[in-house]
C-alpha cells in the first residue's frame, strides 16, 4: 500500500515538474509552441534536400536515365542576391512578430528590427521567406526565391529611429559581404511591387544607405549641371562661323564650359526599366521611383529635375 502510494506521489511530482518547466520555458520565449513548428519543418525541408537522385525510382519514370548514378561534387546551396526592405505598416514590433508566426497569414521575413534596433532573425538566410508577393525587378519575377527580406517596425507614417537605422546599417554590412550581393540590390518593396505596395516610406534615409554602399544615389551637383535640352540654348552660329572663317581662336570661347544636355529623345519608361522598374504600370513606375530617390512632391507629375535625376541613375545602372 505504501509503495502504491509512494508511486503515485513520485508521478503526481514529476506531472508537476512537467508543467513547471513548461510554464518556465513558455515563460522565456512566448513563440517556443511556434518555434518547434519552425523545427519541425525544417526537418522535412532537410530530409529533402538529403534525398539522392539516385534513390529516385528512375524504373518508372519515363525519362531515359542513364546505367548507373553519378553525383557531382561541385555544388552549394544557393544564396541570395538581393535585399528587399519594408516597413511593416503595424503598430509595434510584438504584433508584427505575431503576424509572422500565424500560418494563416503566409507572410514571413527573414528579420524584423524593432523600434529600439533589436533585430528578430526569424528565417536561416537559405530558406524562401514569403515577403515580396507578386513583383518583379528587372527581369525577375521571383524575388522571394533570390532576396532576403527585412522588416522594420514602422507604421508607414513615422520617421525611422537611429537605433534601427544604425542596426540595420550593421545587418548589411554583414549580408553584403556575406553574399557578395552588388550595391545595386538593395532596393525596396515599393521598388519591386510600384502598383501595390509603398514601403519603405518616405522618410527612410534611402540616401545614407547608398553612401554606405547599399543601393545607389546621385550627386546633387551632377543634377545642377544637366540640361533638358528645351532649357539649353546653343551658341550663336554667327560667332562659330567667325572663329572658323578666320581661322583664329577667340580665347574666351576656349574657357566657355557647356552643360551635359540631355537627348530630347530620352525615353523616361526604357530608363525606368533600365533601373529595374516595372512600367507595364507607367503612373505606379513613376511613383515608386520617386518615393525611392526624391521622395518629395509624391503627388506631382515628374519635374525636370525628377528626368535629371532618372538620367543620371539610368547611366549607373547600364
Amino acid at each position: 500500500m505504501r509503495k502504491s502510494r509512494n508511486k503515485k506521489g513520485i508521478k503526481a511530482l514529476l506531472y508537476s515538474l512537467i508543467i513547471v518547466f513548461g510554464l518556465v520555458s513558455c515563460a522565456g520565449n512566448p513563440y517556443a509552441k511556434t518555434n518547434r513548428i519552425y523545427k519541425k519543418k525544417t526537418k522535412i525541408y532537410s530530409k529533402q534536400l538529403k534525398q539522392l537522385p539516385a534513390q529516385e525510382n528512375q524504373n518508372e519514370s519515363a525519362l531515359h536515365y542513364g546505367e548507373y548514378w553519378v553525383g557531382t561534387t561541385n555544388f552549394n546551396l544557393r544564396k541570395p542576391n538581393y535585399v528587399v526592405l519594408h516597413h511593416t505598416a503595424q503598430d509595434s514590433v510584438g504584433q508584427t512578430l505575431y503576424t509572422f508566426t500565424l500560418p494563416r497569414t503566409q507572410v514571413s521575413s527573414h528579420y524584423v528590427i524593432g523600434k529600439k534596433g533589436e533585430i528578430y532573425h526569424m528565417l536561416n538566410d537559405f530558406y524562401r521567406a514569403w515577403h515580396g508577393g507578386i513583383g518583379k525587378w528587372g527581369s525577375n519575377t521571383d524575388l522571394n526565391s533570390s532576396s532576403l527580406g527585412i522588416e522594420i517596425d514602422n507604421n508607414g507614417k513615422e520617421e525611422f529611429t537611429d537605433a534601427q537605422i544604425n542596426s540595420l546599417l550593421d545587418l548589411l554590412e554583414i549580408l553584403k559581404e556575406k553574399y557578395k550581393i552588388p550595391a545595386k540590390n538593395f532596393i525596396g518593396h515599393s521598388d519591386i511591387a510600384p502598383s501595390r505596395k509603398v514601403d519603405p516610406n518616405k522618410y527612410f534615409p534611402w540616401e545614407k544607405l547608398a553612401e554606405e554602399g547599399y543601393g545607389l544615389w546621385y550627386d546633387n551637383a551632377e543634377v545642377e549641371k544637366l540640361k533638358l535640352e528645351t532649357e539649353f540654348f546653343t551658341p550663336n552660329p554667327l560667332v562659330i562661323n567667325l572663329q572658323s572663317t578666320i581661322n583664329t581662336r577667340i580665347p574666351f570661347l576656349d574657357k566657355l564650359v557647356f552643360p551635359e544636355v540631355i537627348p530630347a529623345d530620352f525615353n523616361i519608361e526604357n530608363a525606368l526599366k533600365i533601373v529595374g522598374y516595372d512600367t507595364s504600370n507607367l503612373t505606379a513606375a513613376k511613383s515608386a521611383f520617386k518615393l525611392h530617390f526624391i521622395q518629395e512632391n509624391l503627388e506631382q507629375a515628374f519635374s525636370a529635375y525628377d528626368i535629371k535625376v532618372l538620367y543620371l541613375l539610368y547611366k549607373k545602372y547600364l
